[in-house]
C-alpha cells in the first residue's frame, strides 16, 4: 500500500538523519559513537604505556604493550580527523539547558580546543620520535613512512615533549570528565545527556 510505505519512509528518515545530524537535544549518533570510541582509545593508549612498567625491559609483554601504544596512538590521530569532519557536517550543537554562564562556555571551548590539540599533537610527536630513532612506525598490518630522518637529538627532544604533554593530558581528561559530572549532578543541565546514546 503506497500510503503505508510513504508513512514508514517518513518515520525512518529522522532516525537516518540523526545518525549524522545533531538534533535539538542530542548530538548525532556518529558524533556520540566517535566521542566514546575516542575515550576508549585514549584509555587504552595510556593503559598500555603504564602497564609496560610491570614487565622487565626487553621482555615480550613489554614490547607488545609498547607496540599497541604506538598503533592505538596512531588510531587516535586518524579518528580525530574523522570526528572533526563529522562535527563539520552535523550542524549546530544542541544547546545547553538551562543556559550556561558565559565563563563556562568559554572554559568549555578552551578545554575542547586543548583536547583536540592533544589528540592531534601527541600522535604526531610520537610518530616523529619513532622516525627520528630510526625505528619502524607500526600500524596494524602496515608500517607508516618516517616523518623525519634519523636524528637522536630530535628524538630526545620530542620524547621529552611527548612525556610532558602526556602528563598534562591526564589532567585535561580528568578535568573534562569532572566538568561533565559537575554539569550533570550539580548544575543538573543537559551537558552530559546530549552525548549519551541512551535516555533523555
Amino acid at each position: 500500500m503506497p500510503s503505508d510505505r510513504a508513512g514508514a519512509d517518513a518515520g525512518q528518515f529522522p532516525l537516518q538523519e540523526h545518525a549524522w545530524r545533531n538534533s535539538e537535544d542530542r548530538y548525532a549518533t556518529l558524533s556520540m559513537t566517535l566521542h566514546w570510541l575516542m575515550l576508549a582509545l585514549l584509555l587504552a593508549v595510556y593503559g598500555c604505556i603504564e602497564l609496560r612498567e610491570l614487565y622487565p625491559k626487553g621482555s615480550d609483554p613489554r614490547e607488545a604493550l609498547k607496540t599497541w601504544h604506538y598503533m592505538l596512538g596512531m588510531s587516535v590521530l586518524f579518528v580525530v580527523w574523522l570526528r572533526i569532519a563529522i562535527i563539520a557536517m552535523a550542524g549546530p550543537k544542541p544547546p545547553v539547558r538551562p543556559e550556561a554562564r558565559p565563563w563556562q562556555d568559554l572554559a568549555a571551548t578552551g578545554m575542547h580546543l586543548a583536547l583536540y590539540l592533544l589528540m592531534i599533537g601527541m600522535p604526531l610527536v610520537g610518530w616523529i620520535i619513532l622516525s627520528a630513532e630510526g625505528k619502524a612506525v607500526p600500524f596494524f598490518v602496515m608500517q607508516l613512512p618516517a616523518l623525519v630522518g634519523e636524528n637522536k637529538e630530535l628524538a630526545g627532544l620530542a620524547k621529552e615533549i611527548h612525556e610532558s604533554a602526556g602528563t598534562v593530558g591526564y589532567w585535561m581528561i580528568g578535568l573534562h570528565a569532572a566538568a561533565s559530572l559537575f554539569h550533570h549532578y550539580i548544575r543538573r543541565d543537559n551537558t552530559l545527556r546530549r552525548m549519551l546514546p541512551w535516555g533523555h
